[in-house]
């Protein structure tokens, strides 16, 4: 029974073996990477609606929304929420850039492995010299490809916090003071 559930993953045990030992840090990255987008998701879904009403509500309960000190009330509001939107948004950010530098390091790997079966055996044997071109190709492949899955989603939850930003401010609207 333990051995069904765990066929799924020999595949993926083999690809990142063949990959080699840095393959285990991208993969550490993007565990990482994708708490914190998961993280930013489950926020935006279930905690901001709350704290975009409980804003709204105590904004709309002032008696008195025109004057300067209402003004900087209401920016504080606003940016309160704003950098709560970006929470881990530049942490995200940063390990986009690790996670192909890291696919670079096993290329690298990879290569000097080729170059260590070149010196023993010689450049007439292509299969020993397979390993090693085989584990720079996969290092570089999943730095890439876990940095793309990161990048799209940082860019998407940046345009989100930008956008609901903008609608706040339109939700906390000022008014004329005549």
């Amino acid at each position: 029974m333990l051995e069904a559930l765990l066929t799924p993953f020999a595949g993926i045990n083999e690809f990142v073996d063949a990959g080699g030992w840095v393959v285990w840090w991208i993969l550490a990255v993007a565990l990482t990477m994708w708490t914190l987008i998961i993280e930013r998701a489950w926020w935006f879904a279930r905690v901001y609606p709350q704290a975009r009403a409980a804003a709204a509500a105590r904004w709309q309960a002032r008696p008195e929304r025109a004057s300067w000190t209402a003004r900087r009330i209401r920016t504080a509001m606003i940016g309160e929420l704003s950098v709560a939107m970006g929470g881990t948004l530049p942490l995200l950010r940063a390990l986009i850039p690790i996670c192909p530098l890291l696919g670079l390091l096993g290329t690298v790997g990879g290569m000097l492995e080729v170059f260590d079966v070149m010196a023993i055996k010689g450049q007439s044997e292509p299969r020993a010299m397979a390993s090693g071109v085989s584990q720079a190709m996969i290092a570089t492949l999943s730095g890439l490809a876990v940095a793309l899955s990161g990048m799209y989603f940082s860019h998407h939850y940046t345009a989100k916090a930008r956008r609901e930003t903008e609608e706040l401010n339109s939700v906390l609207a000022l008014e004329d003071a005549r």
